[in-house]
């Protein structure tokens, strides 16, 4: 965790967050019980990480020209996701994109600078969580 966010540090921002949107895979699991913005997630989501892009920090339709991160993954890890409101109004080049609440790896392995939880303990959050709500990161 850190203050200085930077693109690709592997850092979470110190930061109070708004809740922005839920993305999941509707073919991995019903519908999240929330008052949250819903999208599901397609095969041709994906999110903006390169820097001096003019799509910095927002989602993408892939194939992308430029270096993204597919949102439809294997590994489970983004079949629920919670889009953290983090350098976005405004978007500044280079201060970190991509911070995301989503499932977390087996052992709880580091992220790259999201917050990860298991998948039970995500959905339940989400059901207690609304447009109002905010995620304190905390040292």
């Amino acid at each position: 965790m850190g203050t200085g966010k930077r693109e690709g540090d592997g850092v979470t921002p110190l930061a109070i967050l708004p809740l922005r949107r839920i993305w999941w895979r509707a073919d991995r699991g019903q519908r999240p019980l929330t008052t949250l913005p819903l999208r599901h997630i397609r095969s041709t989501d994906g999110w903006c990480d390169a820097v001096g892009d003019r799509n910095y920090n927002r989602h993408v339709q892939r194939p992308y020209p430029t270096s993204h991160e597919a949102m439809w993954r294997d590994d489970r890890l983004y079949d629920l996701v919670v889009e953290l409101g983090w350098n976005d109004h405004p978007r500044r080049q280079a201060r970190g994109s991509a911070i995301f609440m989503h499932v977390a790896r087996c052992g709880f392995k580091p992220t790259e600078g999201c917050v990860a939880l298991t998948h039970r303990d995500l959905r339940w959050l989400l059901a207690r969580l609304g447009p109002k709500s905010r995620m304190a990161v905390e040292a």
